[in-house]
Formats: structure tokens, sequence, C-alpha cells
């Protein structure tokens, strides 16, 4: 019986915890105007938030994808919503042709073609069209506090439609100019950083919030004054949909402001929400490097900055935050990740896909306690 009350209580929490991160209202306020927005794609990541901020605001939404992936936030919402099925790469996106839009909101080209193929069926007819991009584009990270004026990466075949670590920040660049060549002043280019919250499948940030919640000795890079930057989905996609109501055109980096989080400010704000009791320990990057501790894929969110990464933590948001651009306090992204990740099944929770293996984890920590005595 006992345990039968436990199971309920657990079940419970974890109902409420997904609904509290998951589906509260949009913090937009309701639009005086109600547009026809086209999305394109909307069933990974930062898709579903963004449709949701959408209609939440009052906004008629009609999805174009390929009716595949199987969203799992915001899945009734998703599936009530008009489709147009089709594989944009291909002719399927003629479906498009002589259909009118107020704006498109585009989160799924990842090479000019497209942008392209799209923009010849509604590109006559939409009054905005916010595409969203990357930091990815820029050229040269040893550069600090680079602004949007920064220049872009290159690639020797821009007609290439492999997307690859190397050619993704080029592609992305790429589909941009096409859009601003195109449309001109009215296109919004949207650069984030590293999008984290609910819904996150890299579990780039989520390590940290589970990782520290267990507690015990957690192994935590240099000396936690590294600048980080990151935005939450959520205030990605509702700064998206201010962008819409209010036809905020340009350019813009969104994510945390450069110099303003650093490493030791998101893990001291993990153990302070999660676990007082974990114990912090802070390992060099040299000690690191010598144990070959892995940046960013081993100790996610963080880049040492030096190196072809000099200028990681930096990059200038100023322009988007002068634009409306919002974000929530950090304990509260926190709090609602970890809910949001004990919701899923205990296989998928096992399988954290970012941050350094247990095992190793407990080497490396050996390691130093062996070095300082």
């Amino acid at each position: 019986m006992a345990n039968r009350r436990q199971f309920l209580k657990q079940s419970f929490i974890a109902s409420a915890a997904l609904a509290t991160a998951c589906q509260a209202k949009s913090v937009l306020p309701k639009t005086t105007k109600s547009l026809n927005i086209l999305f394109m794609g909307g069933t990974g990541f930062l898709g579903p938030h963004t449709v949701k901020a959408a209609v939440d605001a009052g906004h008629k939404v009609t999805l174009f994808n390929r009716g595949k992936t199987k969203p799992t936030l915001h899945a009734e919402l998703l599936n009530s919503l008009p489709l147009i099925k089709g594989d944009r790469k291909t002719d399927d996106i003629m479906q498009l042709k002589g259909t009118k839009w107020d704006l498109v909101i585009d989160t799924s080209s990842y090479y000019p073609r497209v942008v392209n193929l799209l923009l010849d069926q509604v590109g006559d007819t939409i009054d905005q069209y916010i595409f969203i991009s990357t930091i990815s584009v820029y050229a040269d990270w040893t550069q600090k506090n680079m602004d949007e004026s920064a220049a872009v990466g290159t690639i020797d075949d821009p007609t290439t439609e492999e997307v690859t670590g190397a050619s993704y920040g080029p592609l992305k660049a790429l589909c941009e100019k096409a859009a601003i060549e195109r449309l001109g002043n009215k296109a919004t280019i949207v650069r984030p950083g590293l999008i984290v919250g609910p819904g996150d499948k890299t579990d780039r940030f989520t390590y940290w919030p589970i990782r520290i919640k267990k507690g015990g000795d957690v192994l935590c890079p240099s000396e936690g004054k590294d600048f980080i930057q990151i935005i939450d989905v959520r205030d990605l996609a509702e700064w998206t949909i201010h962008c819409a109501n209010k036809t905020i055109t340009g350019t813009f980096n969104a994510q945390t402001n450069g110099n303003d989080m650093t490493i030791g400010e998101l893990l001291t704000n993990c153990k302070m929400t999660l676990n007082p009791k974990a114990n912090l320990i802070w390992i060099p990057t040299e000690f690191l490097e010598k144990h070959s501790v892995q940046p960013w894929s081993e100790m996610p969110t963080w880049f040492p900055p030096k190196g072809n990464f000099a200028g990681a933590g930096t990059m200038s948001s100023k322009k988007a935050y002068a634009n409306g651009l919002k974000q929530r306090p950090l304990k509260t992204i926190i709090q609602d990740t970890h809910d949001w990740f004990v919701t899923l099944s205990s296989e998928r929770q096992e399988k954290i896909r970012a941050g350094i293996k247990p095992e190793k984890e407990v080497e490396v920590l050996a390691a130093w306690q062996k070095h300082k005595s």
C-alpha cells in the first residue's frame, strides 16, 4: 500500500512538473491583430514552443512539414492545427504557390536552395520572413565581443547540401544571404546560441541540473569564471512572436548577453536550486586537458576562452534585448529543465546524451585529489 501511495505521489509530481514547465501560457500579451502565419517545420525542439507562443498570442498558424516527426511537447496543440504535408526540399513545396500569408516563420532551412524554393512560392506576398539561423555563422571565434556585424563563414562549394560540423554555419549564412537578397527589410534573421530548456534532445544543458541533483563530488571546469551563453527555448520562442507582433526586422544575436553569465553562476545556481549538498569541485583547464576531458561535449555549455574559442561567452546580444528579448530567471530554467527531464522514460534518463561518463569523472576526480596531496 505504501509503495502504491508513493508511486501515485511521484506520478502526480511528475505530471504537475511537466504541466508547469511545458504547458504554461506564454507571457506575451494577446495581439491586437491576428496574423496568418505559415510555419515551416514545427515538430522539433524550438518549433513546438514557437507555435504555442503564436497561438497563445492569438495568431492563426498553418504548419508545413513532412508529418513524420511526432512532437512530444504540445502535441495536442500541434495535431489540431492545419497541416500542409510535404517535403520542402522537393516539388511538394509547389503546394504553396498562390497562397497568401502575413508572414513565414522558418525553423527548418539548412541550405540556401530550400530558402529560395520557399520564397519562389510565397516571397512576393508575405510582409515578413523570420528565419532562425545560428551564431555558428560567425567565421572567427577568436574575436571577443562580436556583434551582428562580424564576418560570417564561407564554404568552397556553396551548392553543397551536405550538412556537417564544418558546413553547418556557412550554409546557414548562405540561407541568411538568400533571404535578405530576396526580401530586403522584410527579413528577420535570428541567431541563437545554445538553446536550452524543456524538450531539448541534446542534453547539452540538461546534464548539469541532472548531475548536480544526483549529488556527491561533481567535476566542474576551470575556476568557474569563464563566460557562457544560453537562451531558454521559451524566451526565444516568445521573442520570435514578439518580432512578428511588432514587425521587427534585421539581424539579431539571441542569447544571454556576452560577459553576463559564467559557468560558475550556472553550476552554483544548479546546486542552490536542486541539491545544496552537492560538492562542486573546480579543476583547472590545464589539468582537464592533460586528462583528455573535452569542453562542450564532456563539460557541456563551456569552452575555455583561448585559442580558436578565445571569444566564447562574450558575444553581444544588446541589439535583441533593445528590441524586446527577455530572459527568465536562471533558477527557473534549471528547475523547469530538471522537472521535464524526470518525466521521461527511465531508459532515456539513463542514456543522457552529453556530459562526462560517471566512471571517467571518478577517475579524473581521483587524479585531481592525488595531484593536490
